[in-house]
C-alpha cells in the first residue's frame, strides 16, 4: 500500500472503455509525516471520491485490480481509501 496526496486529476477523451466514467487522480507519495517525496507521482483509478489535497491509501498491481467495482479492469494503482489521521507513536 502507499500513503499519497491527491495533487491533481487526468482528463482522457481516449481511453480503454473499461476506464469510461471513472475518474483518474495524480497521487504523489508521502512519507508518514506527510512529506511529499519528489518525483514520484502516479496515475490512479479513484473508488473512494477523493478530492485535491487529501491524503490517500492506495494499492497498486494485483491488488489494485481487486478493489471494489475494477475487477477486470486494466488498472495498475488504485485509490482505496481517505486518510484521517496518520499515528506514528501509538497515541502515547
Amino acid at each position: 500500500m502507499l500513503l499519497a496526496r491527491v495533487v491533481g486529476n487526468v482528463v482522457a477523451t481516449k481511453k480503454d472503455p473499461r476506464l469510461e466514467g471513472r475518474k483518474l487522480l495524480i497521487l504523489q507519495t508521502v512519507s508518514p509525516q506527510g512529506e511529499l517525496k519528489k518525483s514520484s507521482y502516479v496515475v490512479a483509478v479513484d473508488t473512494v471520491g477523493a478530492g485535491t489535497r487529501e491524503t490517500v491509501i492506495a494499492v497498486q498491481g494485483s491488488s489494485a485490480r481487486m478493489a471494489h467495482g475494477l475487477k477486470d479492469i486494466p488498472v495498475d494503482t488504485a485509490v482505496i481509501g481517505i486518510v484521517d489521521k496518520v499515528d506514528l507513536d501509538g497515541g502515547a
